[in-house]
């Protein structure tokens, strides 16, 4: 979820993007409590969410149910079926989950006896689960879309029913899971609602059933997916269906009322698309499209072979066509950088804003002749001021308690497209652009580190960029831009939005 650039004839309305950088912390405190100990929050040792995640086990698939009413403040029933491989003895499972209420859980069908500690659901079956195992947990649940002010996030809830924005850290107010971006896993996803209403999820349809006045829509994703990145549409949608690039099947969920008034900007995803193969390889997912939500939300998200956008972004007169265009590229880009190659922390994190908002910057001077070069002299002016207050690209501050923009700061989208820019200077663009198609292909469909770029950035310049890369990931400083000797940092300065 990320801060972004504000169009120039409304930038005192102060629109942001809310979206989701080094290897993972050792884990706090993760050893396995025995049975008959109190219940305890574990997590994975993420240094920025160290609650977030679970040990001892890895989760292969994700099988959602959600009963919608028709009324948006009404939780939903949910069951949520996890079937997962055991890394080590558990006597006990935790799970994130927090903002609904359990009825009862099972394991491999069997009940399991089940408690609450902090935003974990832990479960404990009636006997250990063995390293190696397969096991399958079964929540029934109800899902809450009243979300309180100082955590927004998950049900987003829009003017005709539902839509759901996970990133960074809220999945689990949704659904119970293993909520950290290490642990990605298929999904399949099941909506029962009113006939009057459409629901839509990630990935492909996989069947529609009436009974009654209900219809159950399902969907199946075809690649694993992190937590973060779960969606689902319900509402008086239209879905518009076209081609893309090489026969790729797109759908584009609108409110039907403002279908023929959206269809100039949907008709654009194609060419984007298009243009985004050539700088990065082939799109990476059976299917793309674009989420028009009736709802302010403040942001945009690159929800997995769905993007969510506010539909005010493209009635608004005020938005430049330029602008509007390079944020859809924003979240295509999202689809390579972020989705398919996805950071293993949320230290990781400049990984996917920092090539999002390079590709989205890279468009608009493209096709809209807006300079790179001048946007990123501008952040470089910026990078001292946010290095100050939200730390370097690749390690950045904590999140602050209660702080709805969390660690999606200047220094994670400019402050990081200033560090791809200087690669590019250091190694030539013909070495950056291999690099580039060389990342997604190489880590498609898993999880890459900080770590693992600055190793595959020396082997593609046949050089060690191991201390300039730190230099302009960890320092505290922006280091020298090569080729701009003259360009100068402005000082310390706000961290926050552009």
């Amino acid at each position: 979820m990320p801060h972004t650039p504000q169009p120039p004839a409304r930038r005192a309305r102060g629109r942001r993007r809310l979206r989701a950088a080094a290897l993972l912390a050792p884990a706090v405190c993760v050893a396995l409590t025995a049975a008959s100990a109190p219940p305890v929050p574990l997590g994975i040792g993420d240094r920025l969410y160290p609650y977030l995640g679970n040990p001892g086990y890895d989760v292969t698939d994700y099988d959602l149910s959600f009963t919608y009413s028709g009324d948006n403040g009404r939780p939903l029933g949910a069951v949520t079926v996890i079937d997962a491989r055991v890394t080590e003895r558990l006597d006990r499972l935790n799970l994130d989950f927090a903002h609904g209420t359990v009825d009862s859980v099972e394991v491999d069908g069997a009940p399991a006896a089940f408690a609450t500690a902090g935003e974990d659901l832990v479960v404990t079956p009636r006997e250990p689960l063995d390293a190696g195992r397969r096991t399958r947990i079964t929540v029934r649940h109800t899902s809450d879309p009243v979300s309180s002010e100082d955590r927004p996030g998950g049900w987003v809830r829009t003017a005709d029913g539902l839509a759901m924005a996970n990133q960074a850290d809220v999945a689990h107010l949704v659904f119970p899971c293993n909520d950290h971006p290490s642990d990605k896993a298929r999904f399949t996803i099941r909506i029962t609602a009113p006939d009057c209403l459409t629901a839509v999820a990630n990935g492909l349809p996989a069947g529609v059933r009436r009974s009654g006045t209900t219809t159950t829509w399902t969907y199946r994703t075809r690649h694993p997916m992190a937590t973060e990145l779960a969606q689902v549409s319900i509402g008086r949608s239209t879905v518009v269906r076209r081609t893309g690039p090489h026969g790729l099947p797109l759908r584009d969920v609108v409110p039907t009322e403002h279908r023929e008034a959206l269809e100039p900007w949907l008709a654009r995803t194609p060419g984007q698309i298009a243009w985004m193969e050539e700088k990065a390889g082939r799109f990476p997912f059976e299917t793309y499209g674009l989420l028009m939500a009736d709802a302010t939300t403040g942001y945009e998200l690159e929800t997995q072979t769905l993007s969510l956008f506010e539909r005010e972004l493209f009635t608004e007169p005020a938005y430049p066509q330029w602008y509007v265009e390079s944020l859809m590229v924003h979240e295509l880009s999202h689809q390579w950088f972020g989705d398919s190659v996805t950071p293993h922390s949320w230290s990781d994190l400049w990984l996917s804003e920092g090539h999002a908002t390079w590709y989205e910057a890279l468009y608009a001077e493209e096709t809209a002749g807006r300079p790179l070069e001048t946007r990123m002299r501008a952040a470089y002016g910026a990078s001292d001021g946010w290095r100050a207050t939200g730390g370097p690209p690749a390690a950045p501050e904590p999140p602050r308690s209660g702080s709805k923009i969390g660690i999606f700061r200047g220094n994670v989208y400019d402050g990081a497209a200033l560090v791809l820019y200087a690669l590019r200077q250091e190694i030539g663009a013909p070495a950056f652009e291999r690099l580039e198609r060389a990342w997604t292909a190489r880590h498609r469909d898993s999880t890459a580190t900080t770590a693992d770029f600055v190793r595959l950035a020396s082997a593609t310049a046949g050089r060690d960029l191991e201390g300039f890369l730190r230099d302009w990931l960890h320092g505290a400083r922006t280091p020298p831009m090569p080729g701009h000797p003259d360009w100068r940092p402005a000082g310390a300065a706000d961290g926050g939005g552009k």
